[in-house]
């Protein structure tokens, strides 16, 4: 369905295929289930889609790629600008001669089975990440002693004006929870190619069990939450200092410190983005004066407040 955007420019004359609407809800597409709506919503059809749809787009427009919605929260106000939904948009997993190629939208624990059943090795810690490939890809993912970048071959990319292109790591600056384009460029990942070691696949998919009943015991999976809140201080545990600074299952609103695990914030079931990052803040400072220790934020926070 194609439309025209409130600022004046026309998609209307376009052949899009895939999905456009208007003040989308983001609480429907964020894993905290809370947030203000986007002025524009598009979900393309295939990388070519997307292509086509980013080149139509004002240069100025702010725009957001969005997988599965975790690690992400829009307040309340709203995301003043144009939203790109990449889960079941840009899926799909293929073996090719360097590895695995998967797509921007692929969720991580379906590339850890892939790559499992099809004798690989060392993607195992993905099945606990609840997250897409292009998400991994944005903020170097990583749990149980993996982390995404330690696979990719190369990836693809795309810029504003559609045009896809390949990269190593050689063009970005990584780190911890970190990756930044050396030339500064704007892109956005569409897919990526990783190597793993060649494994055994019973004891792959074993390991997988063994990380999802980990997973399961010790986070608050039943509830709306965005996974790690903050990122581990080297050495330390960001669980360990909110627990210290006495805040394990304090509250703002609907919003609370899990009471499983302390580096979680879950929706009880009417928190607002307001609550949510009311709480974060308040996390941050309470750690920082009881231990001295400034956690940083793995959640991204968007959008206009209400």
């Amino acid at each position: 369905m194609a439309m025209g955007m409130d600022d004046g420019s026309q998609l209307d004359h376009l052949a899009l295929r895939g999905v456009l609407r208007k003040a989308e809800p983001m609480a429907r597409h964020l894993s905290w289930r809370a947030g203000g709506a986007a002025r524009t919503f598009y979900q393309p059809a295939d990388v070519a889609d997307l292509c086509n749809f980013l080149r139509c787009l004002p240069p100025a427009e702010p725009l957001l790629f969005v997988g599965l919605g975790s690690n992400l929260l829009v307040r309340d106000g709203g995301f003043a600008g144009t939203v790109v939904f990449t889960h079941h948009a840009l899926i799909g997993i293929v073996v090719e001669d360097a590895g695995f190629r998967a797509w921007a939208g692929v969720p991580m624990p379906h590339l850890a089975r892939f790559v499992a059943k099809h004798g690989g090795a060392g993607a195992e810690w993905m099945a606990g990440v609840p997250g897409t490939v292009g998400g991994g890809l944005a903020m170097n993912a990583g749990c149980y002693g993996g982390e995404m970048w330690r696979h990719v071959v190369r990836v693809q990319t795309v810029d504003r004006a559609g045009v896809l292109r390949e990269r190593t790591s050689a063009d970005y600056d990584l780190g911890y929870r970190h990756v930044m384009a050396k030339a500064g460029v704007e892109e956005w990942f569409v897919s990526g190619l990783f190597c793993f070691d060649a494994g055994d696949v019973r004891a792959a998919m074993g390991r997988i069990r063994e990380l999802l009943s980990k997973r399961v015991a010790t986070q608050p999976l039943n509830q709306p939450n965005a996974g790690s809140v903050f990122r581990n201080p080297h050495g330390d545990h960001a669980a360990r200092l909110i627990e210290l600074a006495g805040l394990k299952g304090f509250k703002v609103g609907g919003a609370q410190v899990s009471p499983r695990h302390a580096n979680f914030i879950v929706n009880l079931g009417s928190a607002c983005a307001r609550d949510i990052e009311t709480l974060i803040d308040l996390v941050q400072a309470e750690v920082l004066a009881r231990t001295g220790v400034a956690l940083v934020r793995e959640v991204r926070i968007v959008g206009d407040l209400a």
